[in-house]
């Protein structure tokens, strides 16, 4: 196979992965607190090629000697972009949109047996009962417990009311009464780009020993003193529509681009071989 093929060939299957992406970020745009990813491509091992070492070649020269030939492109990384997504009203008391850029809710999430910390920019809540039905958790649309700053929020469900106020704080009604019944656990996100994609538009964090990280590095405690969140209201998704749009259609044209090389190489081969 010839060097041309094989570049069209590893490209297309890298072009591929940036549009799983992209539709990725489109069926997403509706969905609360979604952050958009973005492909960014590197190039793949090259070779240097007829080198020339004549010190004339070098005078006015900027780029090094000889010819530069690659092996296609590879999807080098997928970036996150954190930036505000537009506050929606809702009116219902148990929305929350967090106003800071990298700041994250923290849940407790429970799978194969084993338990985890997990993030999220999806501030609508629930309340689940638990103990016989005698008091009410604060959770997930999923069902997983929302952390508060002591664990999870638990409190009687004999309240009239219920308000989260915008420092985190849950506060419930019970006639003329109002009583503290835990504050959410807002945590910052330093190094948000560490963050690893759990599916579920939750986040966690990777084994930072390998990325010679520790969690007080990545993570830590939001700031006070400020608004975090604003209640009975929800984050939309930060995915700007035309512009994946676009870039569909852009790599869809490059795809097809390096099917048309595939095919003029083998035409190519083909007319050589039938010379005589």
């Amino acid at each position: 196979m010839s060097r041309t093929m094989i570049q069209a060939a590893v490209t297309m299957n890298q072009l591929q992965n940036k549009l799983d992406i992209t539709g990725n970020n489109l069926a997403n745009s509706q969905t609360t607190g979604y952050k958009n990813r973005q492909a960014e491509f590197s190039s793949l091992l090259f070779q240097e090629i007829d080198n020339m070492t004549a010190p004339a070649n070098a005078q006015g020269r900027l780029t090094p000697d000889g010819i530069r030939v690659g092996s296609g492109a590879k999807l080098g990384s997928i970036d996150m972009d954190f930036t505000q997504g537009a506050i929606q009203e809702t009116g219902r008391a148990l929305d929350t949109a967090l106003l800071g850029k990298n700041h994250l809710y923290q849940m407790q999430v429970t799978e194969n047996g084993g338990t985890e910390t997990r993030y999220t920019r999806d501030g609508s809540f629930y309340l689940s009962p638990v103990n016989n039905n005698e008091e009410v958790m604060l959770t997930t649309k999923d069902g997983h417990p929302v952390l508060g700053e002591n664990g999870r929020i638990v409190f009687r469900d004999d309240f009239d009311s219920i308000t989260i106020q915008p420092d985190g704080g849950v506060t419930v009604k019970r006639g003329n009464t109002s009583e503290h019944v835990g504050t959410l656990a807002i945590t910052e996100a330093i190094r948000p780009q560490l963050l690893e994609a759990a599916g579920d538009n939750q986040f966690r964090l990777p084994d930072l020993g390998e990325l010679g990280f520790t969690a007080d590095e990545v993570m830590q405690a939001a700031g006070t003193g400020e608004p975090m969140l604003k209640n009975n209201a929800l984050e939309k998704s930060n995915v700007d529509v035309a512009k994946q749009m676009t870039d569909m259609i852009s790599t869809q044209r490059s795809y097809q681009f390096n099917a048309r090389t595939i095919t003029m190489t083998d035409q190519m081969q083909g007319l050589i071989n039938q010379l005589r």
